[in-house]
């Protein structure tokens, strides 16, 4: 009981955390945003006005003891307060929208931008398909949250306001009271719905949030459900958070007809209370047909506005309701932040230093064990081990997409976490074994190790690469499209295409983890032979499987479980006949037999 108490003030506070975030982006146009409020002014005045002239139409065309006389100018004016209602309302709609886009904008960009600062556990352990589902649903809440709070809330209490002070100045007070408990049982009921009415809209958004993600990964993931001939259990695990989405529908659109069943009910009751009390005073003779009329239409003007501002009240907390996912977005802490007096990194002539270094993904489970090395300025440390031995911590790790748990990390003798991460980063190019592509052009792909490169470069980097050939060969050539992750491409033809990004990169510090691994043993020796000339006088750390890509490595390091266990050249390790010696007789065995094959 105690968390269902504490939970209301948290969503309170939430609703109007997001509110307060929206107010930069309306106070950004100011001017705009004061224009429109005096439209939506004027707007109200000619809406309220409205009743008044047509009294007065009325009273004039009931005269039994005058000459009956065409009101000319009473028509005309109630003519053109009926357009200038409306106008004033096109226009200010008109005025305000670049406001609305521009907070839409401005919102989903900064979360876009947020999201690329977060750590990388926060990236592995997110759903894509999930996020992209809120952000979306969060700039529609933009939109409806800035036009409908401000142009349908505030000019709805202005209008009750205007003919409450009409009312009560020129009628019997009843009036203004039956009015009055009208308005608050209206609203009373409909604060009290809505938000019991909140629960489903929130299980809606989880469980579309849930199916989306569900669909984009099996979709990513197209071939492997194919090969195990899954499409029905994939089918199935779709549907059934279709079917908890259903259900919540379901009972928010049921709860919902009962909602504005009960909003008409009261309205209805307000209404005949006061056409009971106006038909009295009329028979009285305190108050005119016109009176009448007047009374009813000012009912029937705040009953449309009314009925629109129960429903504007749902959207509203439906839509903060949309937007609190994205906005818990960017309130995700970001693990790995530069400090405030961060250094640009010296990267001239780098030299690397691991220092006594723990690391872990988890508390409790240690990747690394006081691992220390130095990588000289141009040298090439090579770097070997069985899987899960932490050779690709490492690079992470020099990345700093992680902080290490003790130790610390050198670059040039100065401490990566007291540099900044865009200058530490620029320092340094990977290839990476898993190379996962955009789905964008192969141009595309290879430029982006440096966007403002000119074409010559980047054909240049692609002939490095031993890529520009093949590339050509294709019917689209550099525009050829390599599908959702590089799909299009072989293993080995987006590993040259990652080789041809960094070279075009031109980075001081070269990281090399399996770079090879997914090409045929004649184009590894065309490409290991052109990663060394790009690696001369670059400082290079090497992580290979394949022993004979590393033999001519400066030094090799060998780990197991974390540690590192040996350390020397290629012709030491052997002489030393321990672990690397071991796993090099392996391999040589190994294409021994391949050959005879």
């Amino acid at each position: 009981m105690q968390s269902a108490r504490l939970e209301k003030p948290s969503v309170t506070h939430n609703n109007l955390r997001t509110i307060a975030a929206l107010l930069p982006y309306l106070w950004e146009f100011k001017g705009r945003v004061i224009l429109a409020l005096s439209l939506l002014v004027l707007a109200k005045l000619a809406n309220v006005s409205v009743p008044l002239v047509l009294k007065e139409i009325v009273d004039a065309l009931n005269q039994s003891n005058a000459i009956l006389v065409l009101p000319a100018f009473l028509l005309i004016s109630y003519g053109a307060l009926r357009l200038c209602s409306t106008l004033f309302g096109e226009l200010r709609d008109a005025i305000f929208a670049k406001v609305t886009q521009r907070a839409i904008r401005r919102v989903a960009n900064k979360v876009f931008v947020h999201l690329h600062t977060l750590s990388l556990r926060f990236h592995l352990e997110r759903q894509t398909g999930g996020v992209s589902r809120d952000i979306e649903r969060g700039s529609r809440g933009i939109s409806f949250l800035m036009n409908f709070m401000l142009f349908n809330i505030l000019p709805t209490l202005l209008e009750i306001g205007l003919v409450l002070a009409i009312l009560i100045s020129q009628y019997d007070i009843w009036f203004a009271i039956i009015i009055i408990l009208t308005l608050l049982a209206y609203i009373a009921l409909t604060l009290i719905v809505t938000e019991w009415r909140m629960i489903f809209r929130r299980t809606m958004n989880t469980m579309d949030s849930k199916a989306n993600t569900q669909a984009i990964d099996s979709l990513l993931n197209y071939e492997t459900v194919k090969y195990f001939g899954n499409e029905a259990w994939e089918a199935r695990r779709y549907d059934e958070h279709l079917q908890s989405w259903e259900k919540a529908a379901i009972r928010n659109q049921t709860s919902l007809a009962s909602l504005n069943a009960g909003q008409s009910a009261i309205i209805a009751a307000g209404v005949t209370l006061l056409m009971f009390l106006a038909a009295g005073k009329v028979i009285e003779g305190s108050m005119s047909l016109g009176d009448l009329v007047l009374v009813n239409a000012f009912m029937l003007q705040l009953y449309m506005p009314l009925h629109f501002l129960g429903f504007v009240y749902r959207e509203i907390k439906h839509s903060l309701a949309d937007m609190e996912r994205m906005f818990t977005l960017l309130g995700e802490n970001k693990e790995i932040q530069d400090k405030p007096d961060a250094q640009i990194l010296d990267s001239q002539n780098a030299t690397i230093s691991f220092n006594h270094v723990n690391f872990g993904y988890e508390p409790n489970r240690q990747i690394l064990f006081d691992v220390s090395f130095d990588i000289p300025a141009g040298h090439n440390i090579a770097i070997v081990g069985q899987s899960g031995s932490g050779k690709s911590t490492l690079a992470r790790l020099l990345f700093r997409f992680y902080d290490v748990q003790s130790g610390c990390i050198l670059i040039n003798h100065q401490d990566i976490r007291d540099v900044t991460q865009q200058s530490l980063r620029a320092t340094m190019g990977i290839v990476p074994q898993d190379t996962v592509l955009f789905n964008d052009s192969i141009y595309y792909n290879i430029a982006y190790g440096r966007p403002d490169a000119t074409q010559e470069e980047v054909h240049a980097s692609a002939q490095s690469a031993h890529i520009h050939d093949f590339i050509q060969s294709l019917p689209e050539k550099y525009d050829t499209v390599v599908g959702e992750r590089g799909l299009k491409l072989s293993g080995g033809e987006k590993q040259r295409v990652a080789i041809a990004r960094t070279i075009l990169k031109n980075p001081e510090i070269l990281i090399f983890d399996e770079a090879t691994s997914a090409l045929d043993s004649k184009s590894e020796k065309y490409i290991q032979a052109e990663l060394k000339r790009i690696a001369k006088n670059r400082t290079t750390l090497t992580i290979a499987h394949r022993l004979s890509t590393i033999a001519d490595a400066d030094q090799i390091l060998v780990m197991d479980h974390g540690r590192i266990i040996e350390c020397g050249n290629h012709p030491q390790l052997l002489a030393f006949n321990g672990t690397y010696a071991h796993m090099w007789e392996l391999q040589q065995q190994e294409e021994t037999d391949k050959d005879q094959l």
